[in-house]
């Protein structure tokens, strides 16, 4: 059984609302889709991060996979190891795209789910945090109010606020959501908007509010090292631990003490496992980034925390932020995600909605913020 043939789409799907960072207000998703057929007929479908320069880069890298056996993973990611050194992040995406199809498609050939082929699920259900942004009330008080009402009507139990560069102004945020929600696993992002000096100074003001973990408030291992010697929060990042060379400096220097995974930023799904192997080995916590996963990438996220017992925590997840899908919806129920049982990744592709939003791409262009 050999792959035969695969196709690429660019989607851009609408968010329900304006989701807003320190650096861009997003409006919808742009991700890259993947479909890889057999020669006998089987399909595997894979789904990444971006849009058309990924889709260029996975179509080249594709050519590779044709003629070749979806289960010979380790030859096709050995062959290209040097693609994200060239490419940067679009390269770990672009990888990231094929591998989760090949993973879908040993799934479906075996029929069995990516989960079992990870070894085996630890959990049947997955937590995932409620993200809170300024676009979604005008003041502190409204927004402590609006998450309050997302908590209550979703059963959220982890709370994460998209820092700014408004310092002092996410502070006070983060004091009246502590208010209105005091059991919450309560965390705050800014996207290393916030300088070290700044970084500290909120640090310890934030300290009696008992949050989960302050995550990428400043730039760099060197930065996050300085913050950490004086902050009691526990530091997070997806952002200066994004490849395992950093692994190494962020542990000898003391800066992090979670690390956040992507299947899409790292590479793949065997990648993600092995980063979860590191934290264990060196007693750090980790848990998953989200960078606006739609069905088919959530599915893959789910089979990796199914399966990896270090990842205990509520993930992050923009998946119900969305305002479609281009496969069944996953349900959600009390602010959890249900793994998928069916053979591979456990999703059905709407090939019609496919079309549809590959066509709005086609029409629109990537977006970009």
């Amino acid at each position: 059984m050999k792959i035969a043939d695969v196709q690429v789409w660019v989607v851009n799907v609408p968010l329900t609302n304006p989701f807003t960072s320190s650096f861009e207000t997003k409006t919808g998703e742009t991700r890259t889709v993947v479909r890889l057929r057999t020669d006998d007929g089987a399909e595997g479908w894979g789904e990444t991060m971006w849009g058309r320069p990924v889709a260029e880069l996975a179509r080249r890298l594709a050519m590779e996979l044709v003629g070749t056996s979806p289960f010979a993973l380790e030859t096709f990611h050995r062959k290209h190891h040097m693609v994200p050194f060239f490419h940067g992040y679009l390269g770990y995406a672009a990888l990231a795209g094929l591998d989760v199809a090949c993973w879908d498609l040993m799934g479906r050939i075996t029929g069995q789910p990516v989960t079992n082929l990870l070894g085996g699920r630890i959990r049947d259900e997955v937590p995932i945090t409620a993200l809170i942004t300024r676009a979604d009330a005008p003041d502190a008080r409204g927004l402590a109010e609006y998450a309050a009402k997302v908590v209550a009507d979703g059963g959220f139990t982890a709370v994460k606020l998209k820092g700014t560069t408004d310092v002092r102004g996410d502070v006070e945020i983060l004091r009246e959501i502590r208010t209105a929600l005091p059991d919450v696993e309560l965390r705050v992002d800014p996207n290393a908007a916030w300088s070290v000096p700044d970084s500290i100074r909120a640090g310890l003001a934030l300290e009696e509010l008992d949050l989960e973990y302050l995550e990428d408030p400043c730039a760099g291992i060197e930065g996050m090292s300085q913050v950490r010697a004086k902050v009691r929060i526990p530091l997070c990042t997806n952002m200066c631990v994004v490849r395992f060379e950093d692994f190494a400096p962020a542990v000898r220097l003391g800066a992090v003490d979670v690390v956040h995974g992507d299947v899409y930023k790292w590479g793949g799904i065997a990648a993600t496992k092995a980063l979860a192997a590191h934290c264990e080995t060196f007693g750090l916590g980790m848990n998953l980034h989200s960078g606006g996963e739609l069905g088919i990438a959530t599915a893959a996220h789910l089979a990796v925390v199914a399966s990896t017992p270090v990842l205990s925590r509520a993930i992050d997840s923009m998946y119900y932020l969305h305002g479609d899908d281009i496969t069944d919806p996953l349900p959600l129920v009390g602010g959890r995600l249900r793994v998928p049982t069916g053979p591979g990744l456990g999703v059905t592709v709407n090939e019609d909605k496919l079309a549809h939003y590959a066509a709005v791409n086609a029409r629109d262009g990537d977006l970009t913020g």
